[in-house]
């Protein structure tokens, strides 16, 4: 592994014992089959289970190939993906789940396009096996990100991407705390394309993401890339500071003209308890984007490695 290999396949683990012997049974065949050197780079993510246990007999298996970073906590999976790729070798690097919901038979097909010169491609998936609202939810999150973001992408859930290393360097050399890493790789490409990928039932074990996760994967993506909600909550302010405006005329208006009145108070405290709740959206707006740039300024380690294994040069 002296040499750099044509190829890096970046592979985040979270609790995966169950997966992992089906993975590699299935993804070294489909590399060794490429006719290109290759290396297979796992983080295990803080992992409760036998996964670091099946990642180390791996190696030890493969050590000419495979590398494993071994987290002493869980730091997420985006985390897990940018330690790796401050650690790759190859020219051309792959992103892929654990899972086997996209397989890696669908690797050759992200590869055809970077030898047509592209420098990032992205998996759409066909034919999705998820639930009903799993899909839905992520149909909105797309909707959602590309209504406010420039990021455009069909399937922005897809793991399994492509990125030449110019690009992955970029995103390295960026020193992005907390981002969405297909997001801010196609903010760097110059000739991006997209493929769609088949798309399987999770073999074994549950989903790692919560429907907390994804919304919140999806608030880190929009803030990271875009002051539109800010925006949008400035335009609404203005509307309300406006109709408010309008509102108190009216009623010192009815005063002068009809006298007092009873009956109106309720009226009033719909008004002001909609009020308050449009600046409490506000204020947790600007807490969002303050805390992205407490955790840029704070310079804290992003991730501890507790153990690195890997064949000796």
């Amino acid at each position: 592994m002296s040499a750099a290999p044509d190829l890096s396949v970046v592979i985040p683990v979270y609790n995966e014992e169950l997966n992992l012997p089906l993975l590699f049974s299935r993804l070294y065949p489909v590399l060794d089959g490429l006719g290109r050197t290759y290396e297979v780079i796992f983080t295990n993510d803080g992992s409760a289970d036998r996964s670091l246990e099946l990642l180390r007999a791996q190696h030890a298996a493969r050590p000419d190939v495979t590398r494993v970073i071994d987290f002493n906590a869980n730091y997420g999976q985006h985390m897990a993906v940018m330690a790796a790729f401050e650690r790759v070798r190859g020219k051309v690097i792959v992103t892929l789940d654990a899972d086997l919901q996209n397989p890696p038979e669908e690797i050759p097909k992200l590869l055809a396009l970077m030898d047509l010169g592209h420098d990032y491609v992205g998996g759409f998936r066909l034919n999705r096996k998820d639930s009903l609202f799993r899909t839905l939810a992520s149909r909105l999150i797309n909707v959602v990100r590309s209504r406010t973001t420039s990021i455009e992408m069909t399937d922005q859930g897809c793991m399994l991407r492509s990125y030449s290393r110019a690009i992955v360097d970029a995103v390295v050399r960026s020193g992005a705390v907390n981002t969405f890493i297909p997001a801010l790789a196609y903010s760097y490409a110059g000739n991006p394309a997209e493929v769609g990928v088949r798309h399987e039932e999770r073999h074994a074990g549950v989903s790692n993401y919560s429907l907390y996760m994804l919304v919140r994967l999806n608030f880190d993506l929009i803030t990271g890339f875009s002051l539109a909600p800010l925006q949008l909550f400035t335009m609404v302010s203005m509307a309300c500071a406006a109709g408010s405006f309008l509102l108190m005329i009216v009623l010192a208006l009815r005063r002068l003209i009809l006298g007092p009145e009873e009956g109106g108070l309720f009226t009033l405290f719909g008004i002001l308890f909609f009020l308050i709740s449009v600046t409490m959206v506000g204020i947790g707006l600007i807490g969002e984007y303050v805390g992205r740039t407490y955790q840029v300024v704070r310079v804290r380690q992003r991730y501890f490695v507790r153990e690195m294994l890997e064949a000796k040069d």
